[in-house]
């Protein structure tokens, strides 16, 4: 059976998906599936990272399903730069925008992306080497 995805129009004209139902993700942002949130918008969400790589490890997503950062970029720069101004206050709020912190957006299995709905990683609270991984 073909799954039927309802697709809608952004402010600049590109195709975008709202919700994938397999998405775990569109079943965070839909209510469906438990997290552990540290700031909404009404276009982006922040939670908590379930297996934390640093003592600060917030996810900060687009409630709109994109499944990477190149779709997200293509579609909607002005939503994109939204994840990032974001990305700047979680940081603020977990109390590590003075001492440093890191913005990822993992691109790729080989990159590391697990799950296809672009999303940034907020990682700080320690020090961070360099190069990762």
């Amino acid at each position: 059976m073909a799954t039927i995805y309802v697709v809608g129009v952004t402010g600049e004209g590109q195709a975008r998906i709202p919700s994938v139902p397999e998405c775990l993700f569109c079943r965070i942002v839909a209510g469906g599936v438990p997290a552990s949130q540290v700031l909404e918008s009404p276009r982006t969400l922040s939670f908590r990272d379930i297996s934390p790589q640093a003592p600060s490890h917030v996810l900060v997503i687009p409630k709109d399903h994109y499944p990477d950062l190149a779709a997200l970029a293509a579609a909607d720069g002005s939503l994109l730069a939204e994840l990032v101004n974001q990305a700047a206050e979680v940081a603020r709020i977990e109390g590590i925008s003075g001492t440093g912190y890191r913005v990822v957006f993992n691109t790729g299995a080989d990159a590391g992306q697990a799950v296809p709905h672009v999303h940034a990683h907020v990682l700080g609270g320690r020090g961070l080497g360099w190069p990762p991984g």
